[in-house]
């Protein structure tokens, strides 16, 4: 019977996104990911070339993935940024995967790129309009939205990011995410739209 290739590949994607979520590019190992997804490690050479882009190729998965799970809604960008917090809520690994490509690969990926100026667009289109303030510009609106949605996962001082959806109650997870909604809405809202305190 052959093999199936693409469940190989899929199976490999999956165990090398724990192990670089876990270790970074330095610290993760082929023969791990190997083992983990019960493949010979010269797979690995042959589906992805070398280490560095079986670690691009999980990022773009993940991105992709992301982007499918959670679309991005220019009208709506408090309930896009609750929507990022509550995938990240059911996969904080994405937030040290996003954090060892930051401090390993800094350089942006014609991807995040490419989905950064597309959001951007949309942005500066909606403030054109008078939907979105226009206090800032569009790319620093649209990261202060996206900081204020990853901001839990990464300043959380007194929880481990990756054990956030068993260490939060519901009704702390449900607080930080109105906060994290409210806080959009402010950012992002026009000034007569936001009541002042």
């Amino acid at each position: 019977m052959p093999r199936d290739s693409s469940a190989t590949k899929a199976r490999l994607l999956d165990a090398a996104f724990t192990e670089f979520a876990a270790h970074g590019i330095a610290g993760a190992r082929v023969d791990r990911i190997a083992e983990a997804a019960g493949a010979n490690k010269r797979l690995i050479y042959v589906y992805f070339g070398n280490k560095e882009q079986l670690f691009d190729e999980v990022l773009r998965r993940a991105m992709t993935a992301g982007a499918e799970s959670v679309p991005f809604d220019v009208e709506d960008l408090p309930g896009y940024a609750g929507a990022v917090f509550d995938h990240l809520v059911t996969r904080p690994d994405l937030m040290r995967l996003r954090l060892w490509k930051l401090l390993e690969r800094p350089a942006t990926t014609g991807l995040e790129a490419d989905a950064f100026r597309r959001k951007t667009a949309e942005v500066a289109d909606a403030q054109e309009r008078g939907g979105l303030s226009p206090e800032m510009p569009p790319d620093d609106l649209l990261t202060m939205v996206l900081a204020v949605a990853q901001a839990w996962f990464s300043a959380a001082e007194d929880v481990d990011p990756g054990e956030i959806d068993q260490s939060w109650s519901p009704e702390r997870l449900a607080l930080h995410r109105s906060a994290v909604v409210e806080a959009a809405r402010r950012i992002s809202a026009p000034k007569s739209a936001v009541p002042h305190p």
